[in-house]
């Protein structure tokens, strides 16, 4: 344990490490920042720097945003809640960055919120908010925010909203008004997709240009237009030989927003709507067209029932919206994401796989026909973490952090083959990226189920034998508590209030409630770990394998869950 990397820890001052602020705004957020408690310090004063520069860069993607009027089908007929409106107006909500001026539904106002709402939740839920604020009488939500007010020209969705509004709920006090709110406008929306996304009445949701899914340049929409017909989401050309298509990606969504909304609806009392039928009938179209049995793949399907045959990481999007069990995603796993000749570049995803002779690696423009997009790399985690694959995830954090060793621009991707940092800057997905894998792996995440994670691994060496950071610490405030964690390559040593109180080998991670009371341990290596860990001031000895999950009560850990471990594979 290095005591001069824990003093550092608490002595750092986040004004100093952000420094002068450029926007009023800018002092209410980095007020909310310093409340979660979050520092990290590195051994490695390179890689400290890149994360200090990631949180500065956060601020300048954080705005107020949104006024009525403007371009691209900015909607005359909202729901007629003026106040409000005006009232998100003056909010500051997260953007884009780059050359993306504005918030987009199928990552902004999603993922990207929920992973913020780990470090400053009032943004994230204005950003969530500012869609249902600017919904249209007819239930469309908007696909975009801009200064200019909503677009609604394409439907553009990729994380399922009502997941990420669920996890903020939990995370965030359970403000029921709020949820109600936001489950209102995403009930009306599944209404909407019903009414306007299924022309060929399969239950699945169509797609009508390639802006829909975001896929930008990807070979699985060439020769389809990037906008839909007149550009209105409720029409797909109709001269076009191939469209519309039935998209995997789109119906796994609603199956996934299906699943959350009965969540929603329990905790509000709501009845009448059978949320779970509706998510079983979104499933169930999801695999009778859109699944090859023999490819184990998800493919679209054109409108004359022939699948289009690319293989991307629409892949990754269907497994991150939590269809299919441990067993169909451990075979997605060995025959393709973890697969060095499809999708696990050396530095992964790929956003299309490797042995398509379609494959474009170039990341220096806005492109999904190859390159690893950070906006695939946040989606990740909860895909492996929702069937018990933390091992495997540290695969991808490692060289990914690795790289970000170099980073200066914060890109929206990466050469999949270098790591060298790609297309536009001030990304906000590449900046929340940065976030969360560091605290993944080295730091103290806290989940909306009420757990805390204390990690203890730290950042690898992969490239050309240079440290990202032998040493890390990382700190975060909870219900009043702080909490610290110091990790080195020999164990992690974890303080609350000033008192050392759990301690334990490198390559595990601890699982408490929001107290610090112990719950249970994971393994977090591909070893198996031996040794003690210690907790408030008692010796316990442990063996651990990877993915094991072993929990404590009364002073035993028991294995609870062992699925192995699963290679990366090269055929």
């Amino acid at each position: 344990m290095s005591e001069p990397l824990l003093e550092r820890l608490r002595r750092i001052n986040i004004d100093d490490k952000v420094g002068i602020l450029k926007k009023p705004s800018d002092a209410d957020v980095l007020a909310e920042w310093k409340r979660s408690g979050v520092r990290f310090a590195a051994s490695s004063a390179r890689f400290e720097g890149v994360y200090d520069s990631a949180v500065r860069k956060l601020l300048d993607c954080i705005v107020p945003t949104g006024g009525v009027g403007g371009s691209e089908q900015v909607s005359q007929a909202v729901t007629g809640k003026g106040s409000d409106i005006s009232s998100t107006a003056r909010k500051p909500i997260l953007h884009e960055g780059g050359i993306y001026l504005g918030c987009w539904l199928e990552s902004t106002g999603s993922i990207n919120a929920e992973l913020l709402s780990r470090f400053i939740p009032s943004v994230s839920e204005a950003s969530f908010e500012s869609f249902a604020d600017f919904q249209r009488e007819d239930g469309q939500l908007p696909y975009k925010i801009t200064e200019h007010g909503a677009a609604y020209r394409q439907i553009q969705m990729v994380t399922p909203l009502a997941r990420s509004v669920w996890n903020h709920y939990l995370l965030n006090g359970r403000n029921q008004p709020f949820l109600r709110k936001m489950y209102s406008a995403m009930q009306r929306f599944d209404e909407w997709l019903a009414a306007y996304r299924n022309t060929r009445g399969s239950g699945c949701v169509e797609a009508f240009c390639t802006f829909d899914t975001g896929h930008d340049l990807s070979p699985r929409f060439w020769h389809v237009p990037d906008t839909p017909h007149g550009d209105d989401a409720r029409y797909c050309n109709p001269d076009s030989p191939i469209l519309p298509f039935l998209a995997p990606d789109l119906t796994a969504n609603v199956y996934c927003q299906r699943l959350y909304l009965h969540k929603m609806a329990e905790e509000l009392g709501e009845t009448g709507t059978d949320w779970k039928a509706k998510a079983e009938e979104s499933l169930n179209s999801l695999f009778n067209y859109c699944y090859d049995e023999q490819d184990e793949f998800f493919y679209d399907l054109d409108r004359n029932n022939e699948w289009v045959k690319v293989q991307s990481d629409v892949l990754l999007r269907v497994m991150a919206c939590e269809v299919g069990d441990r067993d169909f995603f451990d075979k997605t796993l060995r025959r393709y994401l973890l697969n060095t000749s499809k999708f696990f570049a050396k530095y992964p995803f790929t956003s299309m796989s490797m042995d398509d002779p379609r494959f474009d690696p170039f990341s220096s423009y806005n492109s999904w026909g190859g390159a690893s997009n950070f906006l695939s790399l946040i989606r990740t985690p909860h895909a492996f973490e929702h069937h018990g694959r933390y091992v495997e995830l540290t695969w991808v954090i490692f060289p990914i952090l690795s790289a970000f060793l170099s980073v200066e621009r914060f890109a929206q991707c990466l050469s999949p083959w270098t790591g060298k940092e790609g297309y536009t800057e001030t990304y906000s997905p590449a900046i929340l990226c940065m976030l969360d894998y560091v605290e993944r792996l080295s730091g103290i995440l806290p989940t909306p189920e009420g757990q805390l994670w204390f990690t203890g691994l730290v950042p690898y060496t992969m490239d050309h034998g240079e440290e990202v950071a032998n040493e890390t610490g990382y700190s975060r405030t909870i219900e009043g508590s702080e909490f610290e964690l110091v990790n080195t390559r020999e164990q992690a040593v974890v303080y609350r209030n000033g008192e050392l109180y759990l301690q334990f080998p490198n390559g595990i991670r601890a699982i408490t409630d929001r107290q610090g009371c112990l719950k249970s341990i994971i393994g977090m290596s591909v070893r198996m770990i031996e040794g003690e860990l210690r907790y408030e001031g008692k010796d316990y000895p442990i063996t651990i394998k990877g993915n094991e999950i072993q929990q404590f009560d009364l002073g035993v850990f028991t294995s609870v869950s062992d699925p192995g471990v699963i290679a990366p594979t090269y055929r």
